[in-house]
């Protein structure tokens, strides 16, 4: 199960639901594709799968994901057939940049939106 099955919504667009990276930094598709791995660092998907979970198409999601590859920023995790699935490769330092980044982002939200919600105080009779 991925957020994306969660949150249906997540990655295909819908503002409500768009994740802090995504929201601060754009839409790109490497950075997608790297948000949907990032949120669902446990797992392991096929290409397929992340291409359907982060709603883009074959065409694009294929362009992007083999510079993912080339930077180190995927690994394949298993093979079984011509399947194989991949997930983000946390020792590559680039990616460690990233969820960094994306920590940050998030604590940033965070306490943007503390600022900004009221807070209801009960007084003592």
């Amino acid at each position: 199960m991925s957020l994306g099955t969660i949150y249906p919504n997540l990655y295909k667009g819908n503002a409500k639901d768009k994740s802090v990276l995504l929201e601060y930094l754009g839409e790109h598709p490497m950075l997608r594709i790297l948000d949907f791995l990032i949120e669902n660092k446990i797992f392991d998907y096929s290409k397929k799968q992340i291409a359907e979970e982060t709603g883009l198409s074959k065409v694009t999601f294929l362009k992007y994901f083999k510079k993912l590859e080339e930077l180190g920023l995927v690994s394949i995790t298993r093979k079984f057939g011509k399947t194989k699935l991949y997930t983000l490769n946390e020792s590559n330092p680039l990616t460690k940049q990233f969820i960094t980044m994306s920590l940050a982002l998030a604590n940033y939200a965070a306490k943007q939106m503390a600022g900004k919600m009221p807070v209801e105080v009960k007084r003592r009779k």
